[in-house]
């Protein structure tokens, strides 16, 4: 499975735009070879880097329940089909890079799932881990940097 986006290489710049304090959109995204036993697709963007300022890594975007068939998720999706959790701005839906203290990497980790979950829209990160516990098939990765 492959996770990438038109608007940037991995390892490279987030465009400025997607910012929190900017159009606070997220990134397009195309996902391609998705295993035909996927049943589910859970989305999941965060910081690592956060630990330093925030004391943990912060979350930014968790959505589940996307359609496996999907092969683009657009510019300013609206997650129409899927559940979106809570990211750590108290938000249900994308929250974009707002490093406070430099460059920071940011990680969008798709996850293709055997069954959907039964999990409440507002569900966190860690909610959403726990529950995929057991259903991943296969992972991929997309990272992009940003600084303030």
């Amino acid at each position: 499975m492959e996770l990438s986006s038109p608007a940037f290489d991995d390892g490279e710049p987030i465009p400025r735009t997607y910012g929190y304090t900017e159009t606070n959109v997220n990134p397009p995204l195309q996902v391609s070879s998705v295993p035909d036993e996927a049943a589910a697709l859970a989305l999941v963007m965060d910081d690592p880097d956060a630990v330093e300022p925030a004391g943990k890594i912060w979350d930014h975007w968790v959505v589940w329940n996307v359609d496996p068939t999907v092969s683009e998720i657009p510019e300013d999706w609206s997650a129409v089909g899927a559940v979106e959790g809570r990211n750590d701005y108290g938000e249900t839906d994308y929250g974009g890079p707002n490093p406070p203290d430099g460059r920071h990497t940011y990680r969008f980790r798709l996850y293709a799932l055997d069954t959907e979950l039964d999990l409440d829209a507002g569900a966190t990160a860690a909610d959403l881990e726990t529950a995929m516990e057991g259903h991943v098939v296969a992972e991929a990765s997309l990272d992009g940097t940003y600084a303030p």
